[in-house]
């Protein structure tokens, strides 16, 4: 099976992907047979509402989902993601191409078509560099305050187009508002009693069924969607000009981080409830790929979707293919019924538009994020307000930088705990946990390092270590407990180095306790390493260091030193009686 991989899908298996093909059984196709009828079924209603929403005629939808599905399933890394048009992507699409362009005029089109072309191109020199961890940078606030200000904006768009249709002509009429009633409650009685069952389809053959009867009773007029152009994708190119790719880099650049932010978040969602690893550079490589070659069969911006990818793994899917069967069978769903697709009431897209902009806020999470974090809460709001008041754009870009901006903040103020020894067993503990006033050695700090020390930490760490010095004036030792400072760069370095001079000229010192492998390598690239591996600076235990810092300190104030809060202090000429000998 290996060898036919290799042969069939040879770029597949030169690029990681097809190891599914190694799992194909008969039961295996019909699940994910099954899978994909169930795949086509869901992604026409929305294919075409989606197309709508991007501003597109609506047999764009249906291109996405054919072409782009295919290619990003048989080239990413996840066996159940299904590729195709989003809501977020669709309203990102208008938002940000509507200023330039006509929406559904021929430049549209073009600057479409560039636009997606951009975005794959991303998206594969992403994955060609191994840069995927970027996701990362998109915290979940930002994507859901993302997706609720999407959610605000489909709603209103869809609640215009059904209140013009409602009024067409000038006169008010009851038919478009009562489809669109009936067509959004079928679909909530579908999603709460049968989960499992196509509720779109479902609620858009309702309003369907509804828009002929009320038609034929009242000779009112509903607006249908009408004929499309064409069912099988039909080429296109897009605009490889320098003036066109200059005036989108911008624009390519905000729909990539969107696209991606949905991709990986759906994927490692799925992946989580089958247990598939996912990897996140080979996910970025299909779906560029996807966007490059959607751009020459007439498709705009596709990603993952979550809509179509939970029921894909709920309902069985097992591999690859069922993303496969469902872009085929839509193909021959839409050339079997082009008629019946036809007379689609455009108030019930609207209807299903309303439906997915309620489903896209979700509440229980929001509620979670404000209790769980004040800065979590901001990047959300953030982030849903910007979508509502600026180019969609600059919103997702101002919550990614709040997000790396309270991360920053964070980092550069790492915890640095003064410890003792307390209890029986003489641990080492924060002072701010010891009941009433915890006794200090006179000569020698401990303190806990609990962070990086890089360059926007160094100088708030170099605060600390000067007020350190400044308060206690004879405590010239200081005893750095490093397990927990992972990274320093070269400021970080300098920072230790002028701490470690500092000491040494005042006749103390600047000892460390187990710091990182990296840390320590860090230091032998700028020949600290020397100095303080030289000088006995550098200790493996804590009984070791104390061993050796201990008899170094200055006899004559451990000779009146009454704290001796180290068992070393023993050894120490001291004052006479039990309170010279507490240490222990």
């Amino acid at each position: 099976m290996h060898r036919l991989r290799s042969r069939i899908f040879p770029a597949l298996a030169a690029h990681g992907g097809g190891d599914w093909l190694l799992t194909l059984t008969a039961a295996g196709l019909r699940a994910d047979l099954l899978a994909g009828l169930l795949g086509a079924l869901l992604v026409l209603p929305q294919g075409v509402a989606f197309a709508r929403l991007a501003g597109l005629p609506p047999e764009y939808g249906i291109y996405t989902a054919i072409v782009p599905c295919i290619v990003a399933a048989l080239f990413g890394s996840s066996r159940h993601v299904m590729s195709g048009p989003t809501n977020a992507n669709s309203l990102a699409l208008f938002a940000m191409l509507s200023p330039l362009a006509m929406p559904g005029s021929p430049d549209y089109l073009r600057l479409v078509l560039t636009a997606t072309f951009m975005v794959g191109v991303m998206q594969f020199l992403i994955a060609r560099f191994r840069l995927g961890s970027l996701a990362n940078f998109i915290s979940p606030s930002v994507l859901l305050g993302f997706m609720s200000g999407a959610a605000c904006l489909i709603g209103y768009r869809a609640a215009l187009e059904l209140w013009e249709l409602a009024r067409s002509g000038g006169v008010l009429a009851a038919g478009e508002p009562l489809v669109a009633l009936v067509t959004v409650a079928t679909t909530l009685v579908v999603v709460r009693y049968r989960r499992r069952w196509p509720a779109m389809l479902l609620g858009l053959a309702a309003g369907y069924a509804l828009a002929e009867g009320w038609q034929m009773q009242t000779g009112e007029r509903i607006e249908r969607l009408g004929a499309l152009t064409s069912a099988v994708p039909p080429l296109s190119m897009p605009d490889l000009s320098p003036a066109t790719l200059a005036q989108l880099s911008g624009i390519a650049l905000s729909l990539t981080i969107v696209a991606l932010g949905q991709s990986i978040s759906i994927a490692k969602a799925l992946a989580e409830r089958s247990g598939q690893h996912i990897d996140v550079n080979r996910e970025f490589f299909g779906q560029g790929l996807s966007n490059i070659a959607g751009s020459f069969f007439s498709s705009y911006l596709s990603c993952g979707s979550l809509n179509r990818s939970l029921p894909n793994l709920e309902v069985g899917a097992r591999t690859p293919l069922a993303a496969v069967f469902s872009s085929l069978l839509l193909l021959l769903l839409v050339l079997a019924g082009a008629d019946l697709l036809a007379g689609i009431p455009m108030s019930a897209i609207a209807a299903l538009l309303l439906y997915v902009a309620w489903s896209l806020i979700n509440v229980p999470k929001i509620v979670e994020i404000a209790r769980f974090s004040r800065q979590e809460a901001v990047c959300l709001g953030a982030t849903w307000g910007a979508m509502l008041l600026i180019p969609i754009e600059f919103a997702i870009l101002i919550g990614v930088g709040l997000s790396l901006i309270f991360y920053l903040h964070h980092t550069s103020r790492p915890v640095m705990r003064v410890l003792v020894p307390h209890g029986p067993e003489r641990r080492f503990t924060p002072v701010e946990d010891i009941p009433g006033e915890a006794a200090e050695c006179p000569q020698l700090k401990l303190v806990r390092m609990e962070g990086d020390v890089y360059f926007g930490a160094a100088q708030y760490v170099g605060d600390v270590l000067k007020a350190f010095r400044e308060r206690h004036p004879g405590q010239k030792h200081l005893l750095v407990m490093a397990k927990s400072m992972n990274f320093v760069d070269l400021a970080g370095e300098q920072l230790w180095a002028r701490e470690f001079r500092t000491r040494a000229e005042v006749g103390g010192g600047l000892y460390f306790h187990r710091p990182r492998p990296r840390v320590l390598d860090a230091w032998r690239r700028s020949g600290l390493h020397d100095s303080l591996r030289g000088g006995g600076h550098i200790f493996a235990s804590k009984a070791e260091a104390l061993a050796r810092i201990v008899p170094a300190l200055d006899p004559q104030v451990c000779a009146h030193c009454r704290v001796r809060i180290f068992r070393e202090c023993r050894a120490m000429p001291g004052p006479s009686g039990e309170e010279g000998n507490r240490g222990g």
